[in-house]
């Protein structure tokens, strides 16, 4: 049986976690803006990618989940076909409801 560990970000940061089991996934200082992009995150695994057009045009995304509980959580933009939305490549799209903020958000 394999055992997942889970990864703790430090808590002195204003972090999102996992709704569903409170495993840690990003830090709130990295947040690129308030459609929930990240540039690092933990906890996550990546799926593979696939071609979705999305409200922004046509995308290759990869599915994301929680490496602790496994449900899926959004996805990563692994390609954009229209050069207006190359700045997304690499992103990650957390859904606000798969996350919670925790640690100092008084």
């Amino acid at each position: 049986m394999v055992k997942t560990f889970q990864a703790y970000l430090p808590s002195c940061h204003r972090t999102y976690s996992c709704i569903h089991c409170r495993a840690h996934l990003a830090n709130h200082d990295e947040l690129i803006s308030k459609v929930s992009c990240y540039f690092t995150r933990v906890n996550v695994g990546c799926g593979p990618a696939e071609e979705r057009v999305l409200l922004t045009g046509l995308h290759a995304v990869a599915d994301i989940y929680c490496e602790c509980c496994k449900t899926t959580l959004g996805w990563k933009y692994e390609h954009a076909f229209e050069s207006s939305q190359k700045y997304k490549e690499g992103k990650f799209i957390i859904e606000l409801a798969h996350m919670i903020k925790e640690n100092g958000w008084e």
